[in-house]
């Protein structure tokens, strides 16, 4: 009898001890994303964007024509959807480390181009900068990535401060020294002298020669996004 009592006490255990691991496999990785790590980062879009800095917004010219730098308030980066043990998370990793030049004439945007520094690209997991940095983008052999316009803008009407309007760029982006024709969104906003530009690019790794991001516990799918917010004053 008291053999058998042990018996079943240590079935017990052992049952609870593996209902206690599932919990700790599934509600874990829970528990970090959704309250240790917190929520990612908001998209990069003009609506959470800041006037560049010296910008006047208050005065508005009455034509755009000329050559316009992004400047201080620039942003660029990547958006990827990982998975931790059945949870989805954003990644997302960003620099301020942006250059850009937009020429416009009237209401076209007649040229335009911007690169990233992606050897500053950091987000809030060391583990993950280093493997950006080294086995996905080999940074030391790739430090930039770039956007270069194909084709002028029409933008149908000089854009009153305040204003935002929406167009497609056609263009050539340049990635871990591939590059590939791509069709981009973008939605830009005019405040005074100066205007923002933001949109995300949607790049499948493979078709830039970039690894799957995947590594250790984490898994990627086969696409992420880039994603801009450039700041424009004029030159």
């Amino acid at each position: 009898m008291r053999v058998a009592r042990t018996a079943r006490s240590w079935k017990r255990w052992v049952v609870a001890a593996g209902v206690l691991a599932v919990a700790l496999a599934v509600g874990g990785p829970y528990v970090y994303i959704h309250f240790i790590e917190g929520k990612a980062p908001a998209r990069l879009d003009v609506a959470t964007g800041q006037t560049a800095a010296g910008a006047a917004s208050g005065s508005a010219s009455a034509s755009l024509d000329g050559t316009w730098t992004a400047g201080s308030g620039s942003q660029a980066g990547y958006r990827v959807k990982e998975v931790l043990f059945g949870q989805d998370n954003d990644a997302v990793g960003r620099t301020t480390a942006v250059t850009g030049q937009l020429v416009l004439a009237g209401t076209q945007v007649r040229s335009g181009s911007f690169s990233v520094d992606l050897t500053t690209v950091a987000s809030d997991k060391r583990q993950r900068d280093a493997q950006f940095q080294g086995r996905i983008m080999d940074t030391a052999s790739f430090p930039t990535a770039t956007f270069k316009l194909l084709q002028p803008i029409a933008l149908g009407s000089v854009p009153a401060s305040g204003a935002t309007i929406r167009a497609t760029a056609n263009g050539q982006l340049t990635l871990r020294g591939t590059t590939r024709s791509v069709t981009v969104d973008v939605t830009a906003r005019r405040s005074g002298d100066s205007f923002q530009v933001s949109g995300s690019i949607p790049v499948t790794f493979s078709d830039w020669s970039i690894p799957n991001p995947s590594f250790g516990p984490v898994t990627t799918g086969d696409h992420g996004q880039i994603e801009f917010l450039l700041a424009f004053a004029r030159t």
